[in-house]
């Protein structure tokens, strides 16, 4: 490692006022109860068990972070596999919850070779297996006697999981199915935790009986010896190579070749084929499949706000330290200005703050929906045949909870990743050049981030899932057979004021703004319907009119639950009212500044008028950031991400940010260890290491 810097350059400070005194100041001027809030947010079961397991982790070796951006990619996915192993071992030695065994993962930063197994091939053989392949399957994994995956996309199909190319086929002769890679883009690929580490796989695959292709079902297959980790015959797989970002986790590739299986692999909870008959059992509800998928997306959108806070955590705390100019209209004797202080700055930051409470609180809504759903599912039986195709887009416009979940997982999944993905790049730039910089902590997260806006469904994909369970819920409503649920609900008032017209007051009454988002999207889903089965317009020349509904409604679901978080009994009850004023004005600005940005969408819908926008831009989206401005650093500080979690110079929570940023730069960056041969005519790029000269 570098040596240290000299006496002079150790007692060097930097100049004018100190970080540590500006975030003081920034903290003493706020009068939000910090601590009651981050109870409120994340419960102070949670908020101890983190203090715990971040004193745990950042007291061993092997979760040393000091290296961890100067590393090459092979070196950094073996010590990623290393921690993955040291948190297994610790939660078997303290007999850790399965819920505390995934929060130390979260606490990490970084996604380990273990990620898949422990998220999606786990539950998948919860959800999917029966009886006798939980004994098989489900027990070993759960003591990692074996190590899996979930293996569904593929080279030349993604999001269309219909048109997988690997197959299934039964063989009724011996009772196996044979698996197959037909071509070359059957491979599965960008597989998490394949490439090096698992040695199972749950294999999304066409199932054929007879010649006749039955969709996509799930296959438990083991690809590699226990022993010596080596593929087995016919079998090829490796890892894909190195990505954008995510490049601790070995995505891999994986091609068959009339590999045969038995028939206890096919996951047989909710179809299966019988053995003496060949015959092939439908599932009752043919969308009981896509549970996975939906687990995962529902994950997605209760993350979201956190993935969120970590960079606008990093990015106001240094706004609040950095200093640049001076403002225009001071004093000539006062110094430059906080970053934070300029409008600038505040119309990109403070509403992303907005949207991570907004996004943390639709998140649990969204996990509440999943449960609730899941507990259904369990205590009651599904009884009849269906005789539609295996996608979640033919269910019955809300004919049951489970239509609700897909189309509201989808939607929010689409809207939920994109503000965060595109929310942590405003934060980067926010911090101007040391934004670039990995010890910003900004970039390495947002890179390991980016690929969520693409996986679990396409984001603009899968807003067409939600436009076509909207068209189906508007014609159930206009034929008189809506439901009692939310979505028929909206539809439902529209219809009957839409001759009337709206009059929403949504500068001076909450709920005024719930409705004013739930008018424009029932209006955006009549209109598409028009478009659709009266003027007979293509489904693919409605592509973009879909994605506008499907952003709308969620966009709605997101101010629906940030409304009920705060305007329930919940929050009065846990924080005091200046803490819940300030919540509500979060609220506001959340949906003020959507509002602004969606405007021809709200005009043309009639939900509210011209004056209206121009006062919301020009008076109350400003005043609301002035409001916010004093209380931002105690906001981001009731998240209680921890420094060491954070991993950030200019995120400190002591505002120590030019020491810390120097410090790494000079300390812990390897280069410095080097010493160049700078001279076209020597071949020898390096002299002597530092060390030995």
């Amino acid at each position: 490692m570098p040596s240290s810097p000299p006496s002079w350059v150790q007692a060097l400070k930097p100049s004018g006022p100190q970080g540590s005194e500006l975030l003081a100041n920034e903290r003493a001027q706020s009068n939000i109860a910090v601590n009651a809030l981050a109870e409120l947010l994340h419960t102070r079961e949670k908020l101890e068990r983190q203090e715990q397991l971040v004193a745990v982790l950042s007291s061993d070796k092997v979760f040393d972070k000091s290296q961890s951006q100067s590393l090459g990619r092979v070196e950094r996915i073996q010590r990623a596999l290393a921690k993955a192993k040291r948190i297994r071992q610790l939660a078997v030695e303290g007999q850790w919850s399965l819920e505390k065994y995934h929060a130390a993962h979260a606490l990490l930063g970084e996604p380990t070779p273990y990620a898949l197994h422990a998220s999606m091939f786990l539950v998948t053989l919860r959800e999917q297996c029966n009886a006798e392949q939980k004994k098989l399957f489900l027990e070993p994994a759960e003591n990692y006697q074996i190590i899996g995956c979930y293996a569904q996309t593929e080279l030349g199909h993604g999001s269309n999981v219909r048109g997988l190319e690997t197959t299934a086929t039964w063989n009724p002769e011996d009772k196996t199915f044979t698996l197959h890679s037909p071509s070359l883009t059957a491979s599965k690929w960008w597989i998490g935790s394949l490439g090096r580490t698992a040695n199972y796989a749950v294999v999304m695959a066409q199932l054929f009986i007879g010649g006749k292709n039955y969709g996509p079902h799930p296959f438990v297959v083991q690809i590699r010896d226990l022993e010596t980790h080596q593929p087995l015959e016919n079998v090829y797989v490796g890892d894909i190579g190195p990505k954008f970002g995510y490049n601790t986790m070995d995505n891999g590739f994986l091609l068959f070749n009339k590999l045969k299986i038995p028939h206890i692999s096919m996951l047989a909870r909710f179809s299966q084929v019988d053995p003496e008959t060949s015959k092939y059992v439908r599932p009752a509800l043919p969308t009981l499949v896509y549970g996975t998928m939906t687990w995962v997306r529902s994950n997605i959108v209760l993350d979201a706000g956190s993935v969120l806070a970590h960079g606008v955590t990093i990015a106001t705390r240094y706004c609040a330290v950095r200093r640049q100019f001076q403002d225009r209209d001071a004093d000539k004797n006062a110094g430059e200005t906080q970053v934070l202080n300029y409008k600038m700055v505040q119309v990109r930051l403070l509403p992303l703050l907005a949207s991570m409470y907004a996004l943390h609180f639709t998140g649990r809504g969204m996990m509440k929906l999943y449960e609730e759903n899941q507990s259904r599912l369990s205590t009651s039986s599904q009884s009849g045949q269906d005789s539609r195709s295996p996608g979640p887009e033919e269910l019955r416009a809300g004919a049951d909870l489970l239509a609700d979940l897909h189309a509201t997982s989808c939607g929010l999944k689409a809207l939920a990743s994109t503000t965060a993905g595109e929310g942590l790049e405003i934060c980067r730039r926010a911090c101007g050049g040391h934004g670039y910089s990995s010890y910003s902590g900004i970039g390495p997260h947002y890179s390991d981030y980016l690929p969520t806006l693409t996986w679990e469904g396409d984001n603009y994909m899968l807003t067409q899932q939600v436009a076509r369970y909207l068209l189906k819920a508007a014609r159930a409503v206009l034929a008189g057979k809506g439901t009692g649920n939310d979505t028929s609900q909206i539809m439902q008032t529209y219809l009957a004021r839409k001759d009337k017209g709206a009059s929403f007051d949504i500068l001076g009454i909450d709920q005024d703004i719930v409705a004013a988002f739930a008018w424009r999207t029932a209006h955006l889903t009549f209109e598409a319907l028009k478009h659709r089965d009266v003027e007979k317009r293509s489904w693919n020349s409605l592509l973009v009119d879909f994605w506008r509904l499907s952003t709308a409604h969620s966009q709605y679901l997101v101010v629906k639950n940030f409304y009920e978080a705060v305007s329930s009994p919940e929050l009065t009850s846990s924080v005091d009212g200046p803490t819940a004023d300030v919540l509500r004005k979060l609220f506001r600005l959340y949906c003020l500044y959507t509002l602004e940005r969606e405007a021809t969408e709200f005009f043309s819908s009639g939900a509210v008028t011209v004056r209206q926008i121009t006062l919301t831009r020009t008076k109350a989206v400003l005043s609301l950031l002035d409001e916010i401005r004093p209380h931002a650093v105690s906001l981001v500080d009731a998240w209680k991400i921890p420094d060491w979690v954070l991993d950030s110079s200019l995120g400190r929570s002591d505002g120590q940010v030019y020491e810390d940023l120097f410090r790494r730069a000079s300390q812990e960056n390897p280069v410095n260890d080097l010493i160049f041969d700078p001279y076209p005519w020597n071949e020898a790029v390096l002299k002597k290491p530092l060390s030995k000269l």
